[in-house]
């Protein structure tokens, strides 16, 4: 088995309204159910908006933290699924409904030593 992330990437903005947010939600922790129940899901999380981020970073010998996203861009990670699957096929499998579900593209990458 190989674990892979599945990187949600959502547009900077307003967070959709709840008539609109409920629906998926509950699609997706049904999803998540089905996950757990075959037995491949890991850990999952929403994230806050970047904003709210700090950056940490060496430089020159002193260690620096910022506010902000490490990166300027139009879109942000806004959540991400950890599962534990075969292959990369059936990580893709996940993905896809995700990104259905969603609408948002989902970048799915193996854990290092996997």
């Amino acid at each position: 088995m190989t674990k892979y992330v599945m990187s949600m990437w959502q547009p900077d903005g307003i967070v959709p309204p709840p008539e609109v947010l409920e629906p998926v939600m509950r699609e997706l922790y049904a999803m998540e159910d089905e996950m757990r129940a075959a037995g491949v899901w890991v850990f999952s999380g929403g994230l806050h908006q970047p904003d709210t981020a700090t950056v940490v970073r060496f430089k020159e010998g002193e260690v620096f933290t910022t506010d902000g996203p490490y990166a300027e861009g139009t879109e942000h990670i806004g959540g991400f699924t950890i599962v534990d699957v075969p292959d990369l096929d059936a990580a893709l499998g996940w993905a896809k409904r995700i990104s259905r579900i969603t609408t948002l593209p989902i970048e799915v990458r193996p854990f290092q030593g996997a």
